[in-house]
């Protein structure tokens, strides 16, 4: 797929993956709208960047569908919808651990906001010669992490959402579904994780999901994820051991 001369909306676009992706396909000749939930912070994000930004909280239904009316009535010829607003908990399950409100504070963004967003922005789409939705999952989308544990549950619920989706459209509409699965990644969120240390800059992930939607590749790996991905499905067992080595 042609990724260059597009109207693109980047969820999350304020720092990070979001603000990476945003630039990189900024320069490759898109026009790119950026959204994130702290109103100053996409403000600042896209002064910088020199992109029109909108503020909306993705688990808000009525900032959703102020997000949908404005893209609707100004910008019409969307036709990438780039999700990657999430946000992550860094603890381990158990006695006291509050699995259920991280859980659910987790699942409000990273999977229910994605879903309703595309769902509400599909007509839209539909409308275009072409056009792409970009979920951003993760790695451990496909082995779960035991210090992110309900936030592998929120990615592993998108890739699941994602692939009924990509084989939907695909009987019925010219969209196309990519699903990008990060390994770590070097962002404030990643901070606690070792993300300063071993995390890859997040312009390898803007570059991926270019090259990506260009081959369409709809699984694109980044990082270590596709060794992973080989791993796990050689043996799932000793991948998810490996991969929480020292954290259990």
């Amino acid at each position: 797929m042609n990724i260059t001369n597009k109207t693109i909306l980047v969820t999350g676009g304020g720092s990070g993956i979001g603000y990476a992706t945003a630039k990189y396909l900024s320069e490759k000749g898109n026009k790119v709208i950026i959204s994130g939930r702290n109103a100053e912070k996409i403000e600042k994000a896209g002064k910088e960047l020199g992109l029109d930004y909108i503020a909306c909280d993705v688990t808000d239904a009525v900032a959703v569908n102020s997000l949908v009316n404005r893209m609707e009535s100004k910008y019409a010829d969307l036709s990438v919808l780039i999700n990657n607003a999430g946000v992550a908990n860094l603890y381990k399950l158990g006695e006291g651990a509050g699995a259920f409100e991280k859980s659910k504070q987790e699942f409000e963004t990273n999977y229910f906001g994605p879903v309703r967003l595309t769902e509400a922005l599909l007509p839209l789409l539909k409308k275009q010669p072409e056009a792409a939705i970009v979920n951003i999952t993760s790695n451990v989308s496909f082995h779960p992490l035991v210090v992110l544990p309900t936030y592998s549950d929120t990615k592993a619920a998108l890739h699941s959402h994602t692939v009924a989706l990509r084989l939907t459209l695909s009987k019925e509409t010219n969209i196309k579904l990519f699903e990008v699965m990060p390994s770590l990644i070097n962002t404030d969120a990643t901070k606690e994780m070792g993300g300063e240390q071993h995390g890859l800059p997040p312009l390898v992930v803007a570059e991926d999901i270019f090259k990506g939607i260009e081959e369409d590749r709809f699984e694109i790996y980044v990082g270590e994820t596709g060794r992973q991905w080989a791993d796990y499905f050689a043996n799932p067992v000793a991948a998810v051991e490996n991969f929480n080595h020292g954290l259990f």
